[in-house]
């Protein structure tokens, strides 16, 4: 088995939206291919991928050094010990090899688009949705047949704050979701107590909203919005202040009683394990959210997951950042504790598959191949024609 090329691209996102510290105006993510040479029903397989919101293009780096080292790889290095399938974690062993370790940065961003990409071919030459694959080979045949989901959202709306924001979280309970995420920290405290209050007046209990301050709080401001916020009881209180604040993160918990949820911001598994070790997270309430599509991607994840299994933490309190497709098969087939979803922004990568229907906020996954990104139309149209195959 042998990968015959592999493909790079920018895919713009841009939008008007804002959070707390960033506007995606200028927003763009790496696109990715990996072309192998077999075929299945005479159609060539090819593995896409793409990278995360937040974080800028870098197919420079996919171009220039990892694609370069598994072009230059003999194919029996990353196939399986019968050469019938290529090894996604060999192939990241191959183009992360002269890699310094640490300053991850950008180079995560990139390497978890193309590391994607190989997981969606690995899974496509299995025949197999990637749920299923990584709970035959990770999790002793189990998965979950429904898998937790919310939407990312409540962003700012200049002008009609509080309208605006019910209009969109009314929106999320008519398409089937139960629990609900807004910004905060785009306003001053008593603007985002009342957007809060409207929104919960919208969900009926704070239990179904989390807030996300997206770093935006220095430690007096983070505490000053958990006093006022802890009355609502909410579903979580996001990213407060810098993800690498750990000593934030960590007296924020000493004195909020509500769950916290970090590590969208995270982008290894020394960074995640450093957030378990001294981040002050309660494995009781608390939440982590790693993105592998940010984060060298799925290979990657599978050795944050043995960290948290040698910190006694269950997998249920991880729920990825993102609202991708990955996300999403990574918490069936390893059973987490749900995924997050961007039905209106971000498109058309964001959200899943378009006939997945969301129901009293939980959604069943497809079983067709690879990660999905063929049942949704328009993502994959625009996929293939910037990565020039149309």
């Amino acid at each position: 088995m042998k990968i015959k090329r592999i493909r790079t691209a920018v895919g713009p996102i841009s939008s008007e939206i804002r959070n707390a510290y960033i506007s995606f105006s200028t927003m763009t993510i790496n696109l990715v291919s990996v072309e192998l040479d077999a075929r299945i029903d005479g159609s060539p397989i090819v593995g896409y991928g793409f990278s995360s919101n937040g974080r800028y293009a870098q197919t420079g780096i996919i171009e220039e050094r990892f694609a370069p080292r598994i072009m230059a790889a003999d194919p029996a290095d990353y196939n399986d010990e019968n050469n019938a399938t290529i090894d996604p974690v060999k192939l990241w062993s191959i183009f992360m090899s002269n890699e310094k370790p640490g300053g991850h940065g950008d180079r995560a961003h990139a390497a978890g688009a193309l590391d994607m990409a190989i997981w969606d071919a690995a899974a496509k030459l299995a025949e197999k949705p990637l749920w299923r694959l990584l709970s035959e080979r990770f999790n002793d045949g189990r998965y979950d047949e429904e898998i937790l989901v919310y939407p990312g959202g409540g962003y700012y709306y200049p002008g009609k704050e509080l309208d605006g924001l019910k209009a969109e979280m009314q929106g999320y309970r008519d398409e089937g979701y139960a629990y609900v995420k807004m910004k905060i920290g785009g306003a001053d405290l008593a603007l985002d107590i009342k957007r809060i209050e409207a929104v919960i007046d919208v969900v009926g209990k704070g239990k179904y909203l989390a807030v996300d301050a997206n770093g935006r709080f220095g430690l007096d401001t983070a505490l000053a919005y958990a006093r006022a916020m802890e009355p609502y009881g909410l579903f979580w209180f996001e990213e407060a202040g810098d993800p690498l604040d750990y000593h934030l993160n960590a007296t924020l918990c000493e004195h909020y009683s509500g769950p916290v949820a970090t590590g969208e911001n995270l982008f290894s598994h020394h960074d995640g394990r450093n957030l378990l070790r001294y981040g002050g997270m309660r494995p009781d309430r608390d939440w982590i959210q790693l993105d592998p599509a940010l984060s060298y991607g799925l290979s990657e994840y599978l050795r944050f997951l043995e960290v948290v299994d040698s910190h006694g933490w269950s997998r249920r309190r991880l729920i990825p950042h993102g609202g991708h497709q990955l996300a999403l098969n990574i918490a069936a087939g390893l059973q987490l504790g749900g995924s997050e979803s961007y039905p209106g922004v971000f498109q058309p990568y964001g959200g899943f598959a378009d006939n997945i229907k969301i129901r009293d906020g939980y959604v069943t996954l497809p079983d067709d191949p690879g990660i999905g990104v063929e049942l949704k139309p328009n993502m994959i149209g625009e996929m293939r024609r910037l990565l020039g195959y149309e």
